[in-house]
């Protein structure tokens, strides 16, 4: 009798084991309507997305602030109105004092006889592809970091969060300064430097939302029917994650464009004479008594970018809470 069951027991799960594969071979392929719908939901989620921030007034000024911010960084030679670094023999008074606003010089000029304005459209445009292109290396490692260490578990995430951790203890503008001391400060340098300090938050929070997800039914279900684990990763639980990590990022480029501005403002970073807004600020708090535009002009310039940055972020995060 126990053998005649265990006969039994072997043929059922042949049986159900076939059954199992005859579904799988002869599921349908997606349609080509199908993928269209897919295509049309998407877009309509981000109409959705893009309908919602701009409903609110401060989502509205931060669409704007930031659509300024992005002219200017791919213009600014051009709506410059002079060139950035020459010294005019008419841009200092005769006692050597900056000459102030007129119809040449709409901000004044510095205290070379350089004109200001330009210098700060000029200053803007390299603080922010500084501050775009590290934000960008910051993320990708990011988020490269924190969904392996979700997805994998084990003694991987341990090093992995063991090590972010540790790196967390040193506040990141003292590492990325000690860094810049010790090598020949530039744009590339400092792309690489902040690039590669920031981005051990992001880890934590992307490490964090992979755990929860990796746990669910369409997660396993993709991992039993056969599917690599890099294949899982990348096509199901990493496209969950974008929405968080578009927020965080988005906010994140003000704390990056304080961050460039804050190493140029100490001598670290976009060094002397090309212009930045830490440079402009730096160069200007030595007249703050006797010419106080030259370092609240950038100053203001800094803020509003910072404003808009972060009122664009505080709009997308609630579109996509309010999507979800």
């Amino acid at each position: 009798m126990p053998a005649r069951r265990g006969v039994a027991r072997a043929r059922r799960e042949r049986l159900v084991r076939s059954s199992r594969e005859h579904a799988v071979l002869s599921r349908p392929a997606v349609p080509a309507t199908g993928l269209a719908e897919v295509s049309e939901r998407r877009s309509g989620r981000a109409w959705q997305t893009w309908r919602a921030v701009v409903s609110r007034p401060s989502g509205v000024v931060g669409v704007v602030v930031t659509l300024l911010v992005v002219v200017v960084s791919v213009f600014a030679t051009v709506l410059a109105p002079h060139s950035a670094y020459y010294q005019f023999p008419n841009g200092l008074a005769s006692d050597g004092a900056p000459v102030g606003p007129s119809a040449q010089f709409l901000l004044g000029t510095d205290a070379l006889g350089r004109d200001l304005l330009s210098r700060l459209l000029v200053g803007i445009q390299n603080t922010m592809e500084v501050a775009v292109v590290a934000n960008v290396i910051a993320a990708a490692i990011g988020v490269a970091v924190g969904s392996v260490a979700g997805y994998a578990g084990g003694w991987v995430d341990v090093v992995l969060m063991r090590t972010t951790e540790v790196l967390l203890a040193v506040p990141a503008i003292l590492l990325a300064g000690f860094i810049a001391l010790v090598t020949q400060p530039s744009k590339l340098s400092l792309i690489v430097i902040i690039g590669a300090v920031n981005w051990f938050y992001l880890a934590r929070i992307v490490r964090g939302e992979v755990l929860v997800i990796r746990s669910r039914q369409f997660v396993e279900a993709s991992a039993v029917a056969g599917a690599r684990h890099p294949q899982v990763l990348v096509r199901h639980v990493l496209p969950q994650v974008w929405p968080l990590v578009a927020v965080y990022t988005t906010l994140q480029f003000s704390t990056t464009t304080i961050f460039v501005a804050s190493l140029s403002y100490v001598g670290v970073g976009i060094q002397p004479p090309t212009p930045s807004l830490g440079d402009l600020i730096s160069e200007g708090s030595t007249y703050l008594t006797s010419v106080p535009r030259l370092a609240i002009i950038p100053g203001i310039a800094l803020g509003l970018i910072v404003l808009g940055l972060n009122l664009l972020g505080d709009a997308l995060r609630d579109a996509l809470a309010r999507r979800d």
